[in-house]
């Protein structure tokens, strides 16, 4: 039985994939949990404006992703942090705290998306790596200095 998926189905096929599937697969558990339809010629005209609607949507993505990554590209993220009398940090910067501070200045940045090697451990600049949807990278830098005590 020829089948679409509504929804991504493990070992079976991805969404808005047509499927060749055993009859009683498909009425007994995909078309009743909503997870596929009968490939009939309707349901192939929908797929196709659903294909259509879903390229809209990722170029409209791709481009407000694109002007996100140009606004953050080559962006300074100043972490101020107490130092030692010898000039070493109190505390490591990792991803974390490199997130929270982009949250800070107004940017959604999860740590996961940070490509930072091994937490940062002395003052200076370091370039990291943030990583977008669509597999865009931007470089940044984190400029770690000494925390101005009053």
């Amino acid at each position: 039985m020829r089948v679409i998926l509504l929804k991504d189905v493990e070992k079976v096929g991805k969404k808005f994939e047509i499927k060749e599937v055993k009859n009683g697969y498909a009425r007994n558990f995909l078309i009743p949990k909503g997870l596929a339809k009968l490939a009939t010629k309707e349901v192939l005209e929908w797929l196709e404006i659903q294909k259509e609607i879903q390229e809209k949507k990722a170029e409209q993505d791709l481009k407000k992703i694109q002007e996100f990554a140009s606004t953050i590209d080559d962006l300074e993220i100043a972490i101020s942090v107490r130092t030692g009398e010898e000039g070493q940090l109190f505390e490591s910067i990792n991803a974390q705290k490199i997130s929270e501070k982009l949250k800070e200045m107004g940017f959604d940045i999860k740590k996961t998306q940070i490509e930072l090697p091994e937490p940062i451990k002395e003052i200076g600049e370091f370039p990291i790596k943030i990583k977008l949807e669509h597999n865009l990278e931007v470089e940044t830098r984190v400029i770690v200095a000494k925390l101005e005590e009053e």
